[in-house]
Order: C-alpha cells, then sequence, then structure tokens
C-alpha cells in the first residue's frame, strides 16, 4: 500500500495539468450538487405544502338536519374512495371565520347567516382530488352533475385551481428530477474523461508494465489511488466553499425567507458527508473504468 500511495503522489505531481483539471472538475461538480440538492429539496417541499392544500368542499343544504350532517359524515369517512381526512365547519363557525376575514362585506347582513354546514374533504392524495369530487357528484345522462346524498347541495373544489397546482406542482418535481439525473451523469462522464485523459498521457507506462506481468490490479491500484486523492481534494474544497457560502449568505437570510428553512432539506452535515462520500467513490470508480482499456496489451 505505501508503494501504491507513493506512485499515486508521484504521478500526480509528474502530471500536475491533468491531475488539477480532474480535481477541480470534481471541484466544480460537488460545488454545484452541494447547492442543487438542497434547492430541489426545498422546492419539492414548497410544491408539496402547496398540493397538501388541495380540498373538495361538501356543502350541505341549509334545511339539513343533525340526522342529515350525521349520514354525510358516515358516506364520507366510510363510503367513500379517495377520502383522506374529513373537516366538519358548521355554517355558524364558517360565518366567524368569513366575518373575520371580511369584515366590510359581512357587515351589511345584519346578523343573518347564509353559509351552509361544510364538510373541508381532503383527498387521500393530492392527484386524486377530481376523482373524489366525481365520486361525490357524478355526471349524469344529461351532463349535470347530481350529488350522492339528498341532503347535500352542491360539491366544489375549485377545479381550475386544484387543476393548475396539480400541473405547476408536477412540472417541477420532474423538471427537478431530470435536472438532477442529467447533472449527476454530466458529473460522471466529465470526471471519468478528465481522468481518462490522465491516464492517456501514461498509456506506454501501463503497456509497459502489462508487458512485463504485472498483474491488472497491480496496475491499477495506483490509479484508483490517484483518484481517490483528487476526488477527496476536491470534495473538501467544495464543502469548504459551501460552508463559507453557508454561513456567509444563506444563514443570514433564512428569518426573512420560508424556503431556506424549509424542513425537508437535508441537515448540512449530511450533505457534506454525502458530498465527500460521492467525490471519492465517483473518482475512484472512473479511475478504475477509464484504465481497462489500457489494460489490453
Amino acid at each position: 500500500m505505501a508503494f501504491f500511495i507513493k506512485e499515486a503522489l508521484r504521478s500526480v505531481q509528474r502530471n500536475s495539468v491533468p491531475s488539477f483539471a480532474a480535481m477541480a472538475s470534481i471541484l466544480v461538480t460537488v460545488l454545484v450538487l452541494g447547492i442543487f440538492i438542497p434547492i430541489t429539496q426545498a422546492t419539492t417541499g414548497a410544491a408539496n405544502e402547496v398540493r397538501d392544500k388541495v380540498l373538495v368542499n361538501v356543502y350541505l343544504k341549509t334545511d339539513a338536519k343533525n340526522a342529515d350532517r350525521d349520514r354525510v359524515s358516515a358516506l364520507l369517512r366510510r363510503d367513500t374512495k379517495y377520502v383522506g381526512k374529513v373537516e366538519f365547519v358548521s355554517r355558524q363557525a364558517a360565518y366567524r371565520e368569513q366575518k373575520k376575514d371580511y369584515p366590510e362585506y359581512y357587515s351589511e347582513l345584519l346578523g343573518s347567516n347564509p353559509l351552509p354546514d361544510t364538510f373541508r374533504v381532503t383527498p387521500d392524495s393530492p392527484d386524486n382530488a377530481l376523482k373524489l369530487r366525481d365520486a361525490l357528484a357524478p355526471l349524469t345522462a344529461s351532463g349535470q352533475r347530481a350529488t350522492v346524498d339528498p341532503a347535500i347541495d352542491t360539491v366544489k373544489n375549485r377545479k381550475d385551481d386544484t387543476s393548475n397546482i396539480l400541473f405547476i406542482t408536477r412540472v417541477v418535481k420532474y423538471a427537478m428530477a431530470l435536472l438532477a439525473a442529467l447533472l449527476v451523469l454530466a458529473s460522471v462522464l466529465l470526471i471519468s474523461n478528465t481522468i481518462r485523459l490522465s491516464l492517456f498521457a501514461r498509456r506506454r507506462e501501463v503497456e509497459v508494465m502489462k508487458l512485463v506481468g504485472a498483474t491488472d490490479w497491480f496496475i491499477r491500484w495506483p490509479f484508483v489511488i490517484e483518484g481517490v486523492l483528487l476526488g477527496a481534494l476536491g470534495g473538501v474544497l467544495a464543502v469548504l466553499a459551501l460552508t463559507v457560502g453557508k454561513v456567509a449568505f444563506v444563514d443570514p437570510l433564512v428569518s426573512d425567507f420560508a424556503l431556506l428553512r424549509a424542513p425537508e432539506t437535508m441537515q448540512f452535515g449530511v450533505l457534506a458527508l454525502l458530498l465527500l462520500g460521492a467525490s471519492v467513490g465517483v473518482s475512484a470508480m472512473g479511475s478504475g473504468l477509464s484504465l481497462r482499456r489500457f489494460l489490453k496489451v
């Protein structure tokens, strides 16, 4: 092992330009990933919070009795698909809520309450909001909607808003996943090609070692260790740069921007360890795989 480490250090010193290029590519890749991963997590978390606010409102008729409310409640909680959570809001509670939010409009009602009892139903999945609406108020042959219980007046879920929310959040999640996959793929190819250039400059040396009887792994180990050293150095420098950026720019803004303190975001210590492990692992794998063609003498 001492011989392999010595050879790896000698190779780095002798091929300083390709080694620096490999280290720089790892540094940039890890730096971009260190910024991209928290942004992706925070954006996805924010999108999920928006999706969780999708509701289906079931409005009862104004003359509904207690027995009607109990029957509709049982229907929603036990006999209806796609139901996740059911919250009952009485007409008195709805009136107080609306009067608090819009006092200028409700001051003219002189104490009368036009609001009905309402069940606020959260679907088991935001994508099932429209299916839940259709289950509670299916279309008839005439194209009109008929509720499944006579005590239910209307079922509304603000179809346009729900569709827009689901579409936007789905696009955000898919776009982030695609960008992450492309970035990781580009990083692997960049590191592999950079190390391959370094190995190509020493192909004659590898061929001579192979011809005099050196085993494949005896030849490969110094290059693998070289990749590990370059990956570790690039990863450490990137983590240091991310730490400086976090302390200098992100932490002072946490109290002003909710997205920066999203609970779904990975802890910085865990992120740093993940980035260091990835930089070392990908570099070692890239150097090992890149050397295969030069071992076929």
